[in-house]
């Protein structure tokens, strides 16, 4: 399919689905090595083992677009997916696994932190929490990196098929509460379930994602 870029990127969200058919384009190790700033991109992060690439597979309805491993902590580079349209998907490492190596934690969070601080067309950050332990320190970490840019931070609560269905809603519904005195504040945070064992909260995430695309800079050149 070909690669459609500047005032075409209003392809992706008419129609959904946006992420089928994403392609593998590059990985890097170091910001120096990013690709050229050539449409809107959208981050996914989350602690390792939060379901992240389960959560990118899921929407790309695609088996090993992202890569899952029973190791947490294997995704050590910023991989980029382009979408149909020409936009972005950026795959972070996970974060917050104890085993990797002090030295490449801080290589890996030099990374992250570089990206989501520096990159002027990274347009909003979907940040993947285990619906069971949502909110930890290490959240409130990646929450600080790119919550001053004003741009939207939407949190996958993942893996919520593990919880009966009150105990999920218990858990949005107190992540919710927790945000909106984030989001009183100019915060533009927003939060679902998601699960992508049982394909729960694919249609939502589409809308959230689509509606930062059309409004980017990029969707209006």
């Amino acid at each position: 399919m070909p690669r459609l870029v500047s005032q075409n990127f209003i392809y992706c969200f008419l129609p959904m689905p946006i992420f089928r058919h994403a392609q593998f384009e590059t990985s890097i190790a170091k910001p120096a090595a990013l690709p050229p700033a050539d449409g809107p991109e959208i981050a996914f992060a989350g602690r390792s083992n939060s379901g992240k690439s389960s959560a990118i597979n899921t929407l790309a309805a695609h088996t090993r677009l992202a890569y899952v491993s029973k190791t947490p902590g294997r995704t050590q580079l910023l991989n980029f997916f382009r979408l149909p349209c020409g936009a972005r998907l950026v795959d972070l490492p996970g974060y917050g696994y104890a085993a990797v190596p002090e030295k490449i934690r801080r290589k890996w969070q030099g990374l992250i932190e570089d990206y989501l601080r520096t990159r002027a067309n990274l347009v909003g950050l979907v940040l993947m929490m285990d619906a069971r332990r949502p909110l930890t320190p290490l959240d409130w970490q990646m929450i600080g990196w790119f919550a001053p840019s004003g741009r939207p931070i939407h949190i996958l609560l993942t893996k919520s098929d593990k919880l009966s269905r009150g105990a999920a809603m218990a858990a949005l519904n107190q992540v919710r509460a927790v945000l909106v005195k984030y989001n009183d504040r100019g915060g533009r945070f927003t939060v679902q379930l998601f699960s992508s064992l049982t394909k729960t909260g694919i249609e939502e995430c589409e809308q959230v994602v689509g509606e930062w695309f059309a409004s980017s800079p990029s969707a209006a050149q």
